[in-house]
This record gives C-alpha cells, structure tokens and sequence, in this order.
C-alpha cells in the first residue's frame, strides 16, 4: 500500500517519509510498536466484515499485523516503483523460500544463478527436489542468453545481482525480457543494493527479494526478510504466506522502519569507504583481483554502470599468493574487522570464502583464496591501517 504521493519525492526523501501515515503515527513521528495477538471487535456484525477483505490497514488478527507492520510495508512498496504491496518474513531466507514457494508447483522447473547466495541453492536443491521441482543453475553473465535454457517446464528464474560472494552483475532487463516472452516470472535477490540503488520492478523484475537483515536494518541486531511485487503476484505471495504463518514482530518491525530512515545516508558512506578500500587494495602487491561491481574489471561492470544508482559496502578481494592457512592468519590479524556472517551494519567484517564449492554451471578461476569484507561506518583511514597492519602479519606467516 503506498502513499498516492510517494512517486513524487525523491529516493532519499522517500525513506525518510514512508509509512508515517497520520492515522498510524498519531501526534508522534514514528509509528508506535503495536503489541498484541488479539484484535478486538465492537460486535459480531463488526467481526465477520472483517472477513471481506485481506489488506494492510485493516485489523483482523495480530498475524496479519498492526499499524508498525504495515507503516514499514508501506515504505518499502513505495521505494519499488510500480509495486503492488510488500510482505514481511522473519529472515531473508524465508523471504525467498515463501517467494519461490508462491510461484513454483510440483512439476515446474527453476533457473538459478551460479552465483547464488548458499541457503538460496540448498533450498532449491532440497527442499523443491523433494516437492518435485527441478532447479538448474546458469552463468550469472548469460543475459538474454537465458532464452536458450527455458524448457516446457520452466516456470521461474531466480537471480542474485551482483553475487554476494564473487559480484557478477546480471544483465537483469535482458534476463527478464526473455523471461517475460517465454511466460516465466523473475525473482530477484536484491539485498546487495537494495532497491534504492536499483529499483528492480523498474527494470522487468516480477518478484523483488530483500533480507532486511542487512542495509535496510542497518544495525546488526534485527532478522527480517521483505519481498515486494506488483499486482500480478501479489494476491498470490500474500496468501502464501500468510498460508504458511509468516510474521515478524511489532518490536523487530519497528527497529527495521528506524533503521529505513537512514538508509539513504549509510548507503552513500558505505558506497564510499568501500570504494576507498577497493582502490586501496588494487594497490596492494599482496591482492589479486578486486571484485567491486564499480571497478571497470569487475565482472558485469558496464551493466552494472548502465543500471545502478550507486554501489554498496560488500566487496570480496583475492589474495595472490595466499592459500587458506594464511588467508585465516590474516583475517585473524584484522581488529576493527569482526570475523561473523551477515553483512550491512554499521561495523566491518572479514570473511574467508570459496566459491568453488558452490559452483555447478560454472568453474570459478581465480588461483587466491578470497575474503569478503562488509565495508562498515569506520572512518575508511582507520580501516585501511587495520588491513596494513593484517598484511604485516600476512608476510610473517609466509615467510
């Protein structure tokens, strides 16, 4: 449900004003955190009115939320041009497991990117197996190349752009292009950028997937997943989750709706630091290749140039000549880096990665091990002279 206004303001306007409507903040700012299971009616005539519709905005049960619910819901739909409406899950994996659940059915087959987020490939792969659903794996770099892969029984594409582990930007118009033609509906796993550097239904996405987890809570203490569409899934996303029982909290609700209010400020000192840090290691003798969607040697730079708005604080960095003894002794070394999952708040982190082992379309090539780092809201001079010091340390174990 957006605000009819909302097409009118500007990005970082929007995720200041979303979802504060009067009839939901009241004499306050934010939406206050609604609490409570049971939601009263006047009388029986009263209950069974409620019956008659499905939509935010209106009490029936506290599954279905309170004004601190859908004023965040709200917000979000109105970020995706052309949106229909926004259902919050308790994680970004149940985002895009009610997601798929929505559109696939014993029988159907599913496309995926090579590059796609783990838990992403292990539910395609065992979950959906054992309902009968196929899913094969394609170059993230096909783009609408795609078309030559659609067999009778494709019925959805799930994509990631960039890839949260080796940044492949997809050619995402292509891909839904050719995906629209053949009747088949397109997800996209959009956390990296969010839809504020990439308004995915904008560009022919279907389904727009985002772990709230990350940039939208921005604060590393809140597990949320949102998926956004237009109005041709939209009844059908709706009831399949609310089939399966999906809600988050008015508390969790309500961090995330703050977190969304400086979304637009933290994006830009992230997109920043982190491009700070990139050139940086470019520079490096120890580092390799740099895989940043904003660097012209990044996989799928031009398209990623053409389409975005701006660039995140995610970024992964080879190490030459390292292998994974001394790609742990660096990241060991790193103090104001913290070693952890997830990505997206205020704080840096550095992960070892391998994408080797989750590849099956494709091989991966680079010699180096990887580390992915969360480019957090450190000052960038400070983090910087953190890495140096770590590759102090990386030379003394090598040698």
């Amino acid at each position: 449900m957006a605000d009819h206004d909302s097409g009118s303001k500007k990005p970082a306007t929007q995720v200041v004003t979303g979802g504060r409507r009067k009839n939901w903040t009241g004499a306050v700012v934010n939406p206050p955190v609604w609490r409570g299971s049971t939601h009263l009616y006047d009388d029986v005539a009263h209950l069974r009115e409620g019956l008659k519709s499905n939509d935010d905005g209106r009490f029936f049960y506290g599954r279905r939320g309170s004004p601190t619910q859908w004023s965040l819901a709200a917000a979000l739909t109105e970020m995706e041009p052309g949106a229909a409406g926004t259902m919050l899950y308790p994680s970004g994996v149940a985002a895009i497991s009610c997601s798929l659940l929505a559109v696939l059915k014993p029988g159907d087959e599913i496309l995926l990117t090579d590059s796609s987020y783990d838990p992403s490939r292990s539910f395609a792969d065992a979950f959906l197996k054992r309902m009968g659903i196929t899913a094969r794996y394609y170059d993230p770099l096909i783009g609408a190349e795609i078309a030559d892969l659609f067999s009778p029984a494709t019925r959805a594409i799930l994509m990631e752009s960039p890839g949260s582990l080796t940044f492949e930007v997809q050619d995402v118009p292509a891909i839904c292009e050719a995906a629209s033609a053949a009747g088949i509906v397109t997800l996209l796993d959009n956390t990296w950028a969010t839809s504020h550097f990439f308004p995915a239904l904008e560009k022919g996405v279907d389904i727009a997937i985002t772990a709230a987890t990350k940039y939208i809570v921005g604060h590393s203490d809140v597990m949320m997943g949102a998926v956004t569409t237009h109005g041709k899934y939209w009844t059908r996303l709706r009831r399949t989750a609310q089939q399966l029982g999906q809600v988050v909290s008015p508390d969790d609700a309500y961090l995330a709706a703050r977190g969304l209010r400086t979304l637009d400020v933290r994006l830009r000192q992230h997109e920043a630091s982190a491009l700070k840090m990139a050139h940086w290691l470019k520079e490096r003798p120890e580092v390799g290749l740099v895989l940043h969607p904003a660097l012209p040697d990044c996989p799928g730079h031009d398209i990623w140039k053409r389409d975005f708005k701006g660039a995140s604080g995610l970024f992964s960095f080879e190490l030459a000549d390292g292998d994974d003894q001394t790609r742990a002794a660096f990241i060991d070394a790193l103090e104001l880096f913290g070693i952890g999952y997830s990505w997206g708040g205020f704080e840096s982190l550095a992960l070892p990665v391998d994408p080797k082992k989750h590849r099956t379309a494709t091989q991966w090539q680079q010699k180096g091990p990887l580390v992915r780092l969360n480019i957090g809201l450190e000052h960038p001079d400070d983090l910087i002279a953190d890495l140096a010091k770590a590759f102090e340390h990386y030379h003394s174990v090598q040698s």
